[in-house]
């Protein structure tokens, strides 16, 4: 009889995991799963479905390298019955262990799935803290107790008091908590940006691409510019290189977007930090360490810390504490479909087209072309929040549940009524013109409110503007652009709407719909 069976999942892939804290090699088995259903969930991109279950097996093989044993499942044995409770139960049927251990899950649809695990399968199921975060969800509904989750600032400054990170005599660097006004900088012409390390394929990521293909031929993205860190050395190596060569002008250009560059002085760790290759903890670490040095400004060093220590802390805090009614809440009554071009990015809107490109070649967009242009669209067109949720979770290597559902629920749909935001991320073209190239070329008129040629961002901004005045006029942070749409007259309100209107009829006809008998693996 084995002693128990440790249960690592897809994202768990941390030596340090507290389910992995006290195995007893000759006793203990850990159990390692592919199962289809986690790929089919939501049609998930090519490349995160590879990224993960290439760091699986090679997760698997250092347990095994340590004389660990390993039962690992693969997504083509025939004996797979594709989901974890089947194949738990065959491991117990295999095993007969005294018990189940597994460290707690990140997503609530798994959480619920282990409520029925002891029944099931007949053995104690002992599930433990997952300690890889910096605030425990006990801890984070404590401060929520107290009024310190209100808001992400305010949690973030909590945090910093607590980890110490940039913190010197109970005061922050610098002075200042936040240095987010220095981050909002476009790139200049000309500028030249680093070269990122990416990671060639090895052999075990080659058959898992080679796996991803042929069971998942209709899903979304390519696979031919695979290049995602997918053990721990490589993840390590991927935080040393930003660090290094991209860290130091991150804060300025944090915001900035580029035609044809898809990674600027961005980290590109969190497929690595999310799926447990990397630790937050070393993360913020390196960071503080490159500004000790003198190697890194203190507006880069602070953003990139207040990433991950603050709103990759909150979201979870939020995610875990208010779900499931969190996710159930739609503030802006949205109940469009999510338009076609946001798989096939056949659009005359350059910039989504753009940013759509980049997450079927990557599996990876930045933040602000998440929040500001694909989300800020589903924003003003009105798109149901389960559709445009449904989206981010599919088509990004490193979004889970806990992390994408309060981002994309919160932020860019403002569908929670201000519990993420105190006001909607909604902009016309004029922001997006500000801080790329998307605008120039482009077939609409980034000036233009209305008419033909106008971009469909700003008619759609003005319009949400006038759609939602009952919630979003009295709101301080909304007065400007409410003084400014008071400037408009009685006609060209008329007319801006109007053309919202015919846009919004139209929207996925003729350049967005799907052609007949086409599926997402053809785009």
């Amino acid at each position: 009889m084995t002693g128990r069976l440790i249960f690592v999942l897809g994202d768990q892939l941390s030596r340090g995991l507290s389910a992995l804290a006290d195995i007893d090699p000759c006793h203990d088995v850990v159990l390692m799963v592919e199962v289809r259903e986690e790929g089919t969930y939501v049609p998930h991109h090519k490349q995160k479905i590879a990224f993960l279950l290439s760091a699986m097996r090679h997760f698997a093989a250092d347990l095994r390298a340590e004389g660990i044993r390993v039962d690992y499942v693969r997504l083509d044995e025939p004996e797979n019955t594709h989901s974890f409770t089947g194949e738990l139960a065959r491991a117990v049927t295999r095993h007969k262990p005294q018990s189940v251990v597994l460290t707690g899950p990140g997503e609530w649809r798994v959480g619920e799935m282990i409520l029925t695990w002891p029944e099931v399968l007949g053995v104690p199921v002992e599930v433990r803290e997952d300690d890889r975060f910096f605030c425990a969800i006990r801890d984070f509904a404590e401060l929520s107790s107290r009024g310190k989750t209100k808001r992400m600032e305010n949690f973030y400054r909590e945090m910093r008091r607590r980890t110490g990170f940039l913190m010197e005599a109970g005061k922050p660097v610098g002075g200042k908590w936040n240095y987010d006004a220095e981050n909002r900088k476009a790139l200049p012409k000309g500028h030249k940006l680093p070269k990122r390390r990416r990671f060639t394929p090895d052999a075990t990521t080659r058959e898992v691409m080679a796996l991803v293909e042929d069971q998942f031929p209709d899903h979304f993205g390519d696979l031919d510019r695979f290049a995602w860190p997918v053990t721990r050395a490589e993840a390590l190596q991927a935080l040393e290189d930003f660090i290094t060569h991209a860290l130091p002008q991150f804060g300025d250009w944090q915001d900035a977007m580029k035609t044809g560059e898809d990674f600027l002085y961005h980290a590109l760790l969190s497929p690595a930090l999310n799926a447990g290759l990397l630790t937050a903890s070393e993360a913020c670490e390196a960071a503080e360490a490159a500004y000790t040095a003198g190697k890194v400004p203190l507006n880069a060093a602070e953003g990139f810390i207040r990433q991950i220590l603050g709103w990759r802390e909150f979201v979870r805090g939020l995610y875990w504490t208010e779900m499931p009614d969190y996710g159930q809440t739609n503030f802006l009554n949205a109940k469009r479909p999510l338009p076609w071009f946001y798989w096939s990015g056949q659009t005359k809107m350059h910039c989504i087209a753009e940013v759509v490109r980049g997450t079927r070649q990557n599996a990876y967009a930045h933040h602000i072309q998440r929040l500001m242009v694909t989300g800020n669209f589903a924003l003003l067109a009105g798109i149901a929040p389960a559709e445009i949720e449904a989206w981010y979770l599919a088509v990004y290597a490193d979004a889970f549940d806990w992390v994408e559902l309060p981002n994309t629920h919160g932020m860019v749909a403002h569908a929670d009524g201000g519990r993420l935001g105190s006001k909607p991320y909604a902009a016309s073209a004029a922001y997006i013109g500000r801080m790329s190239d998307y605008c120039r070329g482009c077939r609409y008129d980034a000036k233009a409110r209305t008419g033909a040629n106008a971009c469909p961002f700003n008619y759609l901004y003005w319009n949400f503007l006038i759609t939602h005045r009952d919630k979003f006029g009295a709101n301080p942070r909304m007065a400007l652009p409410y003084k400014a749409l008071d400037r408009f007259d009685g006609a060209e309100q008329a007319a801006i709407c109007a053309d919202a209107e015919d846009f919004l009829a139209k929207m996925n006809t003729p350049e967005g719909e799907p052609p007949a008998q086409m599926s997402l693996g053809d785009w």
